[in-house]
């Protein structure tokens, strides 16, 4: 028995050493790490960074673009396909999610009803009365969905960017990652492998669009907000508490609402496959559908050009209807 009582020991010891080396030096997020653009909006679970873009005056169309990025990857992934709306004279607002970049990291369940209403409570602290444009990447896209159904006189129009939704059964509802403790020692441990997947630099070419991120660039600015504490925490509470596999009957709702809409999917996507486009279509047969070919889940800031200008152009498309 004492022989056990020590082996167990001497396991637990070397679980912890690499647990106490990856969380020991996380620092506490505050407003003095904030960049000197954009600010925090004080909300009901905590403050949320969010960031104005504005067009030149002379092409400025008094109608606002509102991006919702994914899972784990803050507003930077819009940086290189934002400009595309901009010369088409829109606003532009980014923002991160509680627990991703420069926004606060609450202590909660990160369930689909905490962003949706994270997002409705930005908007109105940003005064927005008009309708919206909103853009979902990965899971942004069911958040998209989720508050066009609660809030669908907000909303104007929604584009989707490889939405998640489309799998009929939670590939990680019986993972070992998931179970208390075991999945936020894995996380905090080897989190960095899930937020860089896809992202490391290799001797793969560099991206072929002049305005996507490079690798490096990707893992220096992903690397930013795992330095406080909370992110792991947000992660581990969003995967188990928000429901990201199957949303078919949320976007069947959308579908019923008519809002015009574009979906674009890379078909090498292989975080969210791409055969959940033919199901979208069937739940929102409105929704043009673009493909790019051989496009990643990385497209949004892979393939700026490709993303940006697909989104400028149906939303000018929508603008020349209305006339």
């Amino acid at each position: 028995m004492k022989k056990i009582l020590t082996g167990l020991l001497v396991i637990l010891l070397v679980l912890w050493i690499p647990y106490f080396v990856q969380t020991y030096n996380l620092k506490t997020l505050t407003a003095s790490d904030l960049p000197v653009e954009g600010s925090w909006a004080p909300l009901k679970e905590g403050n949320m960074y969010y960031r104005w873009y504005y067009p030149d005056a002379e092409v400025a169309n008094n109608e606002t673009v509102v991006l919702v990025h994914g899972f784990s990857t803050p507003h930077f992934v819009w940086d290189g396909m934002k400009g595309f709306l901009l010369d088409a004279g829109y606003s532009v607002l980014v923002f991160d999610h509680y627990g991703r970049g420069y926004s606060e990291r609450p202590r909660i369940k990160y369930t689909k009803d905490v962003f949706v209403q994270s997002l409705k409570g930005l908007l109105d602290s940003q005064e927005i009365f008009e309708q919206v444009h909103l853009v979902g990447y990965s899971m942004g896209g069911p958040i998209v969905g989720h508050f066009t159904n609660e809030f669908p006189g907000m909303v104007k129009s929604m584009s989707l960017i490889a939405p998640a939704g489309f799998m009929v059964e939670n590939p990680t509802k019986d993972w070992w990652i998931m179970k208390p403790l075991i999945g936020e020692w894995f996380l905090n441990v080897f989190g960095s492998r899930l937020v860089f997947q896809g992202n490391e630099e290799n001797d793969e070419p560099p991206r072929e669009d002049p305005l996507a991120l490079s690798k490096k660039e990707f893992i220096k600015k992903a690397g930013i907000q795992m330095q406080y504490k909370g992110f792991i925490h947000a992660l581990l509470s969003t995967a188990r508490n928000f429901n990201l596999f199957s949303t078919q009957e949320m976007f069947g709702k959308v579908g019923n609402l008519n809002k015009p809409t574009l979906t674009i999917w890379g078909t090498d996507d292989g975080v969210v496959p791409f055969k959940g486009s033919e199901e979208l279509i069937l739940y929102i047969p409105q929704s043009e559908l673009l493909i790019l070919e051989g496009g990643k889940h990385d497209i949004t800031y892979a393939e700026p050009s490709f993303v940006g200008a697909a989104i400028r152009d149906f939303l000018i498309s929508l603008a020349k209807a209305e006339v």
